[in-house]
């Protein structure tokens, strides 16, 4: 740290949060500081109080969570006495914040180059030409293409890794002494997660910023960290140097922060010689966009993928966003369809069949999509949305009811809880509510649509052993899509890895994975995080 002193120093910081909870503080008695030049990654589970801590040093807490006692000084000046319209100009000029979602955090409807442009509007007194060389001047120092046409450019039309690097792009514009990243890389590809911790590590070395990140997988600590702050149920269980903390983790919730990171050896590996429960054969998706002027634009977003699964066997795709990967697994189950190929389940092809045709395969083959929370009705009661399926297709009330008691028993839930809503459970929880909505219709197929791509780690090791229960009891073929390497690893029996559309290199997960034969497939297995270091090897 610094001689002149760290840039944060959190002292004795507590939150209160509204009665009627399971406590009565979001974060008790929390200690830690950041100093110039320095990254500090806080870890710690989904409710640990990491994140309620960040707002509170950007002033950024909802009117429900009041500080209640202790100091958090940036620079010395302590930010919880000071006026709102001094936190806005400390926001941006002496401290910034990197969200994890970037689509929700930019303006959709203003240019990327505007909506940096404002940061330099409120915070200094540059005239236009000067503004906007400094905008691409950022844009630049970010690592993207063509920083004219970004920055012309609106959020919708750039990749989920670029908007990420718009984010710190505006965070950083104004040189602050802290940034704070909360989750930025948790929903991205294992190779621009890989680009954008990089990124901040130049940056923060570069510029001297001390950099104060919120995760929850150790792997991203490996990458980056020089300090590790560990979080539990709004208390600070352990702190320390990251080496020291990853290799001797003293406090046994750490153990099982670091224990619970998959890892890239291959579980065993299973012959499954059961008849074959989906057969995709030459699947291919093209879209066409019509213009007024000059020829149509032709996306060939999938090309001759084949795909097969048996019953009781889990097969991978992974890939990087804009493989193809989601599209054929939408394809798959007829939530679009294919522009050419077949999809025989088992030997009926239902690639082509109308909607009233398909109606009766629609049972047979199930999706569980990345956010639960987005793909369960708000309004309705979880066991509403759980009997609805089985409903539409002939099966009573009662009898609906009663399997849906079951299922809610069977992902490890209380079969009361079907009268509560989605908002009153956690994001594994609801994960669990959309597994049984979907064995609920008793289906041959499962597809996984990247459903564990967002849960803390210790939550995602038990959606996977949920999946493998489920599996052996219903003897359910799975297609596993997920851009985790570590991940898929752990579930997928054979992998299929995809890239621009296309299948790269396909077979048994083990064997691809020792031996990669493409080098997309090496580039995805060396990008995961922390693999250098070891976590998630044991």
């Amino acid at each position: 740290m610094s001689p002149e002193g760290p840039v944060l120093a959190v002292d004795g910081l507590s939150v209160r949060l509204p009665g009627g909870g399971d406590r009565a503080h979001a974060v008790e008695g929390v200690s830690f500081a950041v100093g110039p030049g320095e990254i500090v990654c806080v870890v710690g589970e989904s409710g640990s109080g990491k994140s309620v801590t960040a707002f509170s040093v950007m002033g950024l807490l909802p009117p429900a969570l009041k500080p209640v006692a202790g100091a958090i000084r940036l620079e010395g000046e302590n930010v919880l006495a000071a006026s709102p319209k001094r936190l806005r100009d400390l926001r941006g000029t002496r401290m910034a914040m990197v969200f994890q979602e970037p689509m929700t955090a930019l303006n959709p409807v203003l240019k990327i180059g505007d909506q940096i442009d404002e940061v330099l509007r409120i915070h200094t007194d540059l005239g236009p030409a000067d503004r906007r060389a400094k905008v691409l001047a950022i844009l630049g120092a970010m690592r993207l293409p063509d920083p004219e046409r970004i920055a012309g450019s609106y959020p919708h039309q750039i990749s989920g890794g670029q908007r990420q690097r718009i984010m710190i792009a505006a965070a950083m514009v104004l040189d602050p002494a802290l940034l704070i990243a909360d989750e930025p890389t948790t929903a991205l590809d294992v190779t621009t997660q890989a680009q954008i911790l990089r990124l901040i590590k130049e940056m923060q070395t570069r510029r001297g910023t001390g950099v104060l990140f919120i995760t929850h997988d150790f792997g991203v600590v490996a990458e980056i960290a020089d300090r590790v702050v560990v979080m539990q149920k709004g208390h600070i269980v352990e702190e320390g140097r990251a080496a020291d903390v990853l290799r001797r983790p003293q406090h046994s919730y750490t153990r099982m922060l670091i224990g619970a990171v998959p890892s890239l050896k291959p579980a065993v590996t299973r012959e499954i010689k059961a008849p074959v429960a989906l057969d995709a054969v030459g699947i291919g998706k093209t879209y066409r966009s019509a213009s007024l002027f000059g020829r149509a634009k032709i996306v060939r977003a999938a090309e001759s993928v084949d795909i097969r699964i048996r019953r009781g066997e889990t097969v991978g795709i992974v890939g990087e966003s804009g493989s193809g990967k989601t599209t054929v697994a939408r394809c798959i189950a007829r939530l679009m369809p294919p522009s050419e190929g077949a999809i025989l389940v088992p030997d009926i092809d239902i690639a082509k069949l109308t909607e009233r045709r398909l109606r009766p395969y629609r049972r047979k083959i199930q999706v569980v999509f990345q956010d639960p929370y987005r793909s369960l009705n708000p309004r309705r009661t979880v066991g509403a949305s759980i009997i609805e399926g089985p409903m539409n297709f002939g099966t009573n009330h009662a009898d609906a009811t009663a399997r849906a008691r079951d299922l809610m028993g069977l992902v490890g839930l209380q079969p009361d809880a079907l009268a509560r809503y989605p908002h009153q459970f956690s994001g594994g929880q609801r994960q669990r509510v959309a597994i049984a909505r979907a064995l609920a219709m008793e289906p041959e197929i499962l597809i996984a649509d990247e459903a564990v791509s967002a849960l803390d780690v210790s939550v995602q090791r038990q959606v996977l052993a949920l999946l493998r229960d489920v599996q052996e009891r219903f003897d359910l073929a799975i297609l596993f899509i997920t851009h985790d390497l570590r991940v898929a690893a752990q579930i997928c029996d054979r992998i299929v890895v995809m890239e621009k559309g296309v299948v790269v290199e396909q077979g048994v997960t083990a064997q691809v994975y020792a031996a990669p034969a493409h080098p997309y497939t090496r580039a995805l297995i060396e990008a995961a995080p922390g693999r250098d270091f070891g976590v998630g090897e044991a």
